[in-house]
């Protein structure tokens, strides 16, 4: 489920009200741990934060032109969304995310490849998401990208 939004405000209008509150909770916990270079945008019916063009020019390979894409937030259907390439990027980032983890949740962590998946907003382990929100700046993302993805 996409939606479309000019705007982090506008996106939060268009979710379910149930879960405007965390999800501008998990916005701005997001938004303000992220190391300083990364910024704000709306791309792919989300709202995201990526590497800009200013920094890297190169952009990302499969969108030419568009912002390195990093962390993205988004309502789907069934719950909220976390994105998070560095966690599908460096193994050793996953493989601390997967044990802090239940240090910060009594659920079970439902994640895919990159997206942490929260079904009730009540949830969302908001200092576990502030911390890892830290742990890579926007050149560790650049090096990371390219020396796995960049061809």
């Amino acid at each position: 489920m996409q939606i479309q939004a000019a705007s982090t405000e506008d996106y939060i209008s268009k979710i379910p009200a149930e879960r405007q509150d965390s999800f501008r909770k998990l916005f701005n916990t997001v938004n303000d741990n992220l190391p300083e270079g990364f910024e704000e945008n709306a791309s792919y019916g989300m709202i995201g934060w990526g590497v800009p063009l200013k920094t890297y020019p190169a952009g990302y390979h499969c969108t030419p032109g568009m912002p390195l894409p990093f962390i993205s937030v988004a309502s789907q259907k069934n719950f909220i969304a976390l994105y998070h390439m560095g966690i599908y990027a460096r193994p050793e980032l996953l493989e601390w995310f997967v044990a802090e983890f239940p240090k910060h949740s009594k659920k079970k962590l439902d994640m895919g490849k990159s997206c942490i998946r929260f079904k009730k907003a009540e949830d969302i382990p908001f200092d576990l998401i502030a911390e890892l929100s830290r742990k890579m700046t926007p050149e560790d993302w650049i090096s990371t990208y390219e020396s796995q993805y960049k061809k």
